[in-house]
């Protein structure tokens, strides 16, 4: 298992990996979505709308969407998400161009169509759970699918304290309602949006073991000084630590409590790998009370 640790954290791997979840992203969405008619969760619901009325491919929307404020979060985000996520952006409107308009690739003979209402809501499922699992994968990588995440990065940059989720829900809902007035005043468009978001969210959470507004580690180290600066200055959250002494050894160690937004997972994991003699346990906070802010 370390080994395998050791891979899957190694940058090449890392990399391979976000490319593959681009394509397979990309490959789900021309699969299910489009030949279905209906809008998926977040920015690409609205990029398929543009598409439907316009004909102006969404692996052109993608990019004109995304390159813009991936250009900003170089500077104010993470560089190595800000990386990350460009990669899978370039990758996914590559591989859409390239599965829907160059005629190079021919994907026709995979092709979910439906035929039915039934069928249709099946798209919408299977589209939502491959949503949901390759957005939690990205995430885990340290990258993110780009589009409403990046839009939710800044908003938690600013304003920690702020439940992002709420903001998703807001750009969810509004595809959802766009949809009728879009797809001919119909309701089945609405519904699938609905389904789709619903099951992608499903799926996130179930990836992510229940994390929803953040995450708690209880961290066991002698490097307590150093350790806490190095978080607060990268994370942007207070530590709170707490003298301890371990009852096999009977050394002095410290133990520090530090709550993260979900998608300050990886990173915070990677902080402690640097220090020896030191681990972390970690489990979910279901909810925030009280301030919970920069230098908290």
């Amino acid at each position: 298992m370390k080994k395998l640790s050791k891979i899957l954290h190694a940058r090449p791997v890392q990399y391979l990996c976000i490319i593959v979840l681009a394509v397979a992203t990309a490959l789900s969405f021309v699969i299910f979505v489009y030949p279905n008619d209906f809008a998926p969760a977040g920015i690409n619901g609205f990029a398929t709308i543009v598409q439907h009325v316009f004909g102006f491919s969404i692996g052109y929307m993608s990019l004109l969407i995304n390159i813009p404020m991936l250009a900003v979060a170089m500077f104010v985000l993470d560089r190595s998400y800000s990386i990350r996520t460009l990669v899978f952006t370039l990758v996914f409107s590559g591989a859409t161009l390239l599965f829907q308009d160059s005629g190079l690739v021919d994907v026709s003979m995979i092709v979910y169509d439906a035929s039915d209402v039934g069928g249709a809501i099946l798209a919408a499922i299977a589209g939502g759970f491959f949503g949901g699992l390759f957005y939690s994968l990205s995430i885990r990588l340290g990258g993110s699918t780009g589009g409403t995440d990046i839009v939710a990065a800044f908003i938690h940059h600013k304003y920690p304290e702020y439940d992002t989720v709420g903001i998703i829900f807001v750009i969810n809902a509004a595809v959802a309602v766009l949809s009728f007035f879009v797809y001919g005043f119909e309701y089945q468009p609405v519904i699938l949006c609905i389904v789709f978001c619903f099951v992608s969210s499903r799926v996130s959470d179930w990836i992510f073991k229940g994390i929803r507004s953040a995450v708690r580690f209880e961290v066991v180290t002698p490097h307590a000084e150093a350790l806490s600066r190095e978080l607060m200055e990268k994370l942007h959250h207070g530590v709170t630590m707490i003298p301890g002494k371990g009852m096999y050894t009977g050394k002095d160690y410290a133990v520090l409590i530090c709550i993260v937004n979900r998608r300050q997972v990886v990173e915070f994991e990677n902080i402690i790998r640097q220090y020896d003699n030191t681990f972390a346990s970690i489990s979910t906070a279901n909810g925030i009370v009280g301030q919970f802010s920069h230098g908290k």
